[in-house]
């Protein structure tokens, strides 16, 4: 059995185990959680996110250090970020008829929403831009920013491009690094299922299906208008000659493990590894993928715009289309800065709700149910990364045959 196999086998059997749990052993819930479930799960996720940095420092720098155009990185950048907005806005926008088609949060009662909740200042746009530049190197590799990281990256490409052959050294330790970084990869990889089952086993014997099935709605909601995302991109995979099929069985490893971890940073090392496999050019997935493990987040648009029409709707707001469009504006850019973590995008909610004048205690409505729902949001932005990253990669093979034309 394969290792993605493995991976779903042990979501299923942690499932199982966490209900059992749950509804027959309730007494040892509380020292299986806190003594073997959480601690295993976490350390699988910190291992990780142990190769999470060098691999993609290493990788962008390797990738770069072929691109040696700065214009041509430029194109790739202005590509990636138009792709990224076409998409995310769409994600919103399906995030948010879903809520106003099914109307989940209507006639809900019963739910406890006295949780204080708390949102700090949200930070302005210069202050964010200012904050991607490190002020040390080894800080941006240490911190795990990797906003920074790429950022350090496309510096040290910079310098590497400018020193030529003195920088051969340096460029055969990057090599040895990426090449250290996949062999520890493929070690971590065994504990997967391991990890998996005990992540997924944590949160059903903690929070139950009977959370689940209150929230029925609201949980096929979030599903359907992810799977719908999905077949946007399979549709634009067609459209690329990009093979669904063999997309999807290429990242089926990524996907399970993005599905059980939650976490599109600890599905990075993976998703770098299989999609040059599945054929994406070395320095188009090196540069891309990190970049989109940062700034993509079609789950969270997905969440953004579905859970503050779900809140509106449990408390009665009037939708307006002042409501509406500071939902939609205000869940879109949330969703570029959404980190790659487990339950990140319900904290970044608070913005959302906070830009449309509603209460923030409707967060604490949906937080039991959120890591459920967690896994597929994750899976969605791992696709919608790896397909803008093939969309650029057409648009460039579409730059060279119209150059050679020019030159014929």
């Amino acid at each position: 059995m394969n290792l993605s196999n493995l991976i779903l086998v042990a979501l299923a059997a942690g499932i199982v185990f966490g209900a059992l749990l749950n509804g027959f052993f309730p007494a040892l819930i509380l020292p299986l959680d806190d003594y073997i479930l959480a601690p295993v799960g976490q350390v699988f996720l910190r291992l990780i996110q142990f190769v999470v940095v060098p691999i993609v420092f290493s990788s962008l720098i390797l990738g770069l250090t072929r691109v040696q155009n700065a214009a041509r990185i430029g194109r790739y950048l202005l590509r990636l970020m138009t792709g990224y907005l076409l998409t995310s806005t769409l994600a919103l926008l399906i995030g948010m008829a879903t809520a106003l088609l099914l109307k989940p949060g209507i006639g809900l009662e019963g739910f406890a929403t006295n949780a204080a909740m708390t949102t700090n200042t949200p930070v302005s746009l210069r202050d964010w831009l200012i904050s991607l530049i490190p002020v040390n190197p080894l800080e941006a590799l240490t911190g795990g920013n990797l906003l920074q990281v790429i950022v350090t990256g496309v510096l040290f490409s910079i310098g590497i491009g400018l020193a030529k052959e003195g920088a051969k050294p340096f460029i055969l330790l990057i090599d040895s690094l990426y090449l250290i970084s996949e062999r520890i990869l493929s070690v971590i990889l065994y504990l997967a299922p391991v990890g998996v089952f005990a992540l997924i086993a944590s949160v059903i014997a903690t929070q139950g299906l009977e959370l689940v099935a209150r929230l029925f709605f609201y949980v096929f909601g979030l599903f359907l208008a992810s799977t719908l995302m999905i077949g946007v991109y399979v549709l634009l995979l067609f459209a690329l000659k990009g093979e669904p099929r063999r997309f999807f069985a290429s990242l089926s490893e990524s996907l399970s493990l993005a599905f059980g971890t939650a976490s599109s940073n600890a599905a990075l090392p993976v998703v770098l590894r299989e999609i040059q496999e599945y054929g994406l050019p070395e320095d188009i997935a090196s540069f891309a993928i990190p970049l989109g493990t940062v700034l993509k987040r079609d789950g969270s648009a997905i969440l953004q715009g579905f859970n503050a029409l779900f809140i509106a709707q449990v408390y009665g707001v009037p939708l307006s289309p002042s409501l509406l469009l500071a939902i939609a504006l205000s869940g879109l850019l949330v969703s570029f800065s959404t980190p790659g973590v487990p339950g990140s995008a319900l904290i970044t909610m608070t913005t959302v709700l906070s830009a449309a004048g509603l209460p923030l205690e409707g967060v604490a409505l949906v937080a039991g149910v959120d890591r459920l729902t967690d896994g597929f949001k994750t899976v969605l932005n791992v696709i919608g990364n790896t397909v803008n990253a093939i969309l650029l990669n057409y648009w460039e093979l579409g730059e060279k045959e119209k150059s050679l034309e020019s030159k014929n």
